[in-house]
């Protein structure tokens, strides 16, 4: 029989699931007297004092470049000069962890100077940086609680965030100032900014002369009010809150997940139980992930327990095309671990193709023999370093070729993906959760390496599948059970901010989590995902759409009579089918002098789908539609949807599932798979 990673517990027919690692009892602490995130710091700072902790490199100065693109307006061929710019930066230098708990220590001290008392909300509204994890634990060295926003999230999501917390404080980024001003004067409880960088132009005097009851004071100066004005720490206990994580609303507003330190807390020694056996103490991780996605915040605070380093990059200056005169963020820090979504993973695979299809057709044979050669011999278990020496390792330098483990989540990665990194570069280890949880559900350790599991449950929590019969998933199914996935443990969230009427009907009353996700227990105990049960499609950089709330928009563009938008989960935008209204693609014909086609030929024709596809994304951002949620392409379809032929409901719906089976080959066009 397998190795088996699950056990069942709990009343029989239950179908309760624990990892092997915690049968009898859910994990909630990875150390002693370890309960909040404050207290994880305090004991990186007795366990690793001087070892370097968070690493940042400093802009040096911004080459241009000019270079000559080619434009086609109106079918003529126009050459125009562009100026692109590119970063030149330091190395890393290093702050230890006697260091980053000082810094934190002065932080604190000066929100308290501003007037900030324990509990008080402070927004974080900013990009990742070492920085951000710094405010942070200035915060919880206080007992305050931090609000994150994503830093691309719209004025009127952050906005909704401010005003449901009612925040008095918010740090930012010098660059975002520029939003600030158009929110302050709609946010009444808001009276400081602390903002990180330098202000360009003339924002600052603007913002201050708009908003003369706010005070504005850079980071800087925070820390040296801190240090003026010194006070004792004043920590939070488990229970209190330490973090109201907004995540991207799929309809409607943002919704605030509240996340208490005893839930972050748990996660970490769940995935502690886990993973540590696999960590060494000269690793190093890159942290480039947004802080605001709570699968980079509970990484980012894991490998503080760790005593990992974390070098900070941002997604512009990963690689080495996006500097110049220096390496890119990968290659300079040399990272052994690494986090991504699948569309980072997505982009390091175009990369390493792009590399092996400019070789010659010799070295291409020798790439495609020698990637056969070790995906048989991993396997059956047998070492490939022969091979990794002959051929992959000159792909590893391209991520500075320490790199031993990464971990996906986020999104589900693509087999295709998984096996080509696993491969070519090192094992990418997949995981699954969600806000609600700290990002646990289930992780994927080395032994339990697969493609298609997201590996076994986390050590702080159990699931257990629930029959969704109408969609044919039940614990009956053969050979393996499958049903929507429940969680319960101690990394649950308590609910949502101010509101009600979701949390009930997201937590059971018994304390379950309905994720909405669809799972199926593989015969080794390991968890997959095979579907998720409403309209919601989570796409490969993570984000969610909602598919009826797209076609409610793209519906008003004047070619459109009905539309069924798709979204692939291993693709990071939607594309959609059309049934085109055909009067307005006759007129649409005459403009561009095709009258003498009929429909099924103007549905057929280049042009004609080009300017539908136009109208939408025109249409798109009118309603203001974040990019995720703007079509990639379209298949115009002749024939009508209707209830008589199968593909409406008798109250008009689409019938989402029998439209996308019948014109599934236009889907996979689309998508480029045919």
């Amino acid at each position: 029989m397998e190795k088996q990673y699950s056990v069942e517990v709990g009343p029989e027919g239950e179908g309760i699931r624990r990892s092997i690692l915690s049968p009898n009892e859910l994990l909630g602490t990875p150390a002693d007297k370890v309960n909040t995130l404050y207290d994880v710091l305090q004991y990186s700072v007795k366990t690793y004092g001087k070892k370097n902790a968070f690493g940042t490199r400093k802009i040096e100065k911004i080459v241009e470049e000019e270079k000559e693109i080619i434009k086609v307006v109106n079918g003529e061929e126009t050459k125009e000069k562009k100026t692109w710019k590119y970063f030149q930066l330091s190395g890393f230098s290093w702050l230890n962890y006697e260091e980053v708990a000082k810094e934190a220590g002065k932080i604190g001290s000066g929100l308290v100077k501003l007037g900030l008392q324990k509990d008080a909300k402070v927004t974080i509204f900013a990009s990742t940086s070492a920085n951000w994890m710094l405010v942070t634990q200035g915060c919880f060295a206080q007992g305050m609680t931090i609000v994150t926003a994503y830093d691309t999230l719209g004025e009127e999501g952050l906005l909704h965030s401010m005003n449901e917390t009612e925040v008095p404080a918010m740090y930012t980024n010098a660059d975002l100032l520029s939003m600030v001003k158009k929110i302050a004067g709609k946010c009444p409880t808001l009276e400081h900014v602390i903002y990180d960088g330098e202000a360009k132009g003339n924002i600052l005097d603007e913002l201050k002369a708009e908003y003369p009851n706010i005070k504005f004071c850079a980071l800087d100066e925070l820390k040296q009010l801190g240090e003026d004005n010194p006070v004792d720490p004043n920590p939070p206990s488990s229970d209190d809150l330490c973090c109201i994580m907004y995540t991207s609303g799929s309809t409607g507003n943002p919704k605030g997940v509240l996340l208490t330190h005893s839930n972050l807390v748990a996660a970490i020694s769940g995935i502690n139980a886990m993973l540590q056996p696999i960590i060494r103490p000269d690793d190093v991780l890159l942290a480039y992930l947004p802080l605001a996605h709570v699968l980079e915040f509970t990484v980012e605070n894991v490998c503080i327990f760790w005593g990992i380093p974390m070098g900070y990059g941002t997604p512009r200056t990963l690689t080495d095309s996006s500097v110049r005169n220096c390496f890119g963020d990968i290659r300079e820090l040399k990272p052994s671990v690494m986090t991504g979504v699948p569309a980072v993973w997505e982009s390091i695979r175009k990369g390493v193709l792009a590399k092996v299809h400019s070789g010659s057709p010799a070295a291409q044979k020798v790439f495609n023999a020698a990637f056969k050669a070790k995906g048989w011999l991993m396997d059956k278990g047998l070492p490939t370093k022969f091979l990794d020496a002959a051929v992959f390792n000159k792909i590893k330098q391209q991520t500075g070729g320490r790199l031993r483990y990464a971990l996906s989540g986020g999104a589900p990665i693509s087999k295709e993906t998984q096996e080509f990194l696993s491969i070519a570069l090192c094992p990418i280890l997949q995981g699954y959760g969600m806000t609600e949880t700290c990002g646990m559900c289930a992780v994927m350790p080395p032994e339990q390496f697969a493609y298609g599991s997201v590996g076994s449950p986390v050590p702080c929590l159990e699931i257990k599948l629930v029959d969704v019969p109408e969609a044919g998933y039940t614990s009956k199914n053969t050979p393996n059970p499958q049903g929507e996935i429940w969680i319960r443990g101690p990394v649950i969230t308590k609910g949502y901010y101010k509101n009600e009427k979701v949390t009930k009907e997201t937590l059971t009353d018994d304390g379950w989590l309905q994720t909405g996700d669809i799972g199926e227990w593989l015969q080794n105990g390991t968890l997959a995902i095979i579907d998720r049960k409403k309209n919601l499609v989570k796409l490969s950089n993570g984000e969610y759409i909602a598919l009826e709330k797209l076609e409610s928009v793209y519906k008003s563009t004047l070619y459109v009579s009905n539309i069924c938008v798709y979204g692939d989960s291993y693709q990071s935008r939607p594309v959609a089918l059309i049934f085109p209204a055909e009067p307005r693609l006759q007129e649409l014909a005459k403009e561009k002098n095709l009258e003498n086609l009929d429909f099924e030929q103007l549905c057929s024709n280049k042009e004609i789908k080009s300017a539908v596809l136009q109208a939408c994304i025109a249409q798109a951002k009118k309603a203001d539609l974040k990019p995720a949620e703007i079509l990639t392409d379209i298949a115009l379809v002749p024939d009508e949807w209707t209830a008589q032929n199968g593909l409406l409901t008798a109250a008009q719906k689409i019938k989402r599932k029998d439209i996308q089976q019948k014109y599934q080959k236009e889907i996979d066009r689309m998508y480029g798979k045919s």
